[in-house]
């Protein structure tokens, strides 16, 4: 016999408080009842009912097993409910925000793939450099970049989000090529401004474990990253920008990477959602699908 079967059939029994009433709530006959407690009486090597031609009570053991036997059976019933879940073709709308630079460059043509993947599936995403509150906001999943603060969310650990220093061919012909991380005091270097603080005017660099760090001197500052990159286009100093922008450039020789032999700084990445709700099919779908196409290496 089935042991979670004859599990339920014994909770029944229990709870009708008669083999003969069990056996009318699982239409089943009562010798078929019968034998289901007697399968787990054998099993067990002990009484679990006491029964007269009048009553019946559950004995020390019964008592005990029976309060195991509804834990036992709510388990599996939640496991067989993850299982469909898991199998649940994804559907509905997600609300996702991420990054500016990173959403434009790197989520947004993710975003075209993942949805030929998943037809039932619509996306909203919203691309802000500010901190957004995944709940209070209304979000289900959000891309971060920067070391995490403590949080209620799960985070899903990204590949770093790297940065490199180039400038245009003309710009460096005029105002020559850095050799070491000193050399940028005296160039125009293109900052980036943020929602919630200044221009980050310390630009680091490392190289065989030691981190230089460069006060850098600029007179243009802007809030988009595209903004930057056609400064630095048209000759106006060294951007340090995300590779995922700039490689294109580089590729073409509209751009030349500055301070190759250094490692420019990097960011941490992740994908965070809440805690205290199970991820719906199409959530989870989104989340393994970033994993998938932006992870950490191997």
């Amino acid at each position: 016999m089935d042991r979670l079967q004859s599990m339920a059939v014994f909770i029944k029994v229990v709870d009708c408080g008669s083999f003969a009433r069990a056996s009318e709530h699982l239409d089943i006959s009562s010798q078929m009842v019968g034998k289901h407690v007697a399968f787990l009486e054998d099993r067990l090597g002990t009484q679990l009912l006491n029964r007269t031609t009048r009553k019946q009570s559950l004995t020390e053991i019964g008592a005990l097993f029976y309060e195991r036997c509804k834990v036992v059976l709510a388990e599996a019933e939640a496991a067989e409910s993850i299982a469909h879940e898991l199998n649940a073709t994804p559907r509905g709308r997600l609300r996702i925000n991420a990054p500016v630079t990173f959403g434009a460059y790197s989520l947004a043509p993710m975003m075209t793939r993942y949805l030929h993947e998943y037809p039932e599936v619509h996306v909203d995403l919203t691309l802000n450099d500010r901190f957004v509150d995944l709940i209070d906001e209304g979000y289900e999943a959000v891309i971060r970049l920067g070391a995490l603060k403590d949080s209620s969310l799960i985070a899903r650990s990204l590949a770093p989000y790297r940065l490199i220093a180039c400038a245009s061919p003309d710009y460096l012909l005029e105002h020559g090529i850095p050799k070491v991380p000193a050399d940028l005091t005296t160039h125009e270097c293109l900052g980036y401004t943020y929602w919630t603080h200044p221009p980050e005017r310390g630009w680091h660099f490392t190289k065989d474990g030691e981190v230089h760090v460069i006060q850098v001197n600029g007179r243009l500052q802007v809030n988009d990253a595209t903004a930057l990159l056609c400064a630095a286009l048209h000759n106006g100093g060294i951007i340090l920008g995300a590779e995922v922008v700039l490689k294109n450039y580089l590729n073409s020789g509209q751009l030349v990477q500055v301070l190759a032999d250094y490692q420019a700084p990097s960011r941490q990445m992740h994908i965070l959602f809440a805690a205290n709700r199970r991820p719906t099919p199409k959530l989870r779908s989104f989340i393994d699908f970033v994993v998938a196409e932006f992870g950490q290496p191997d």
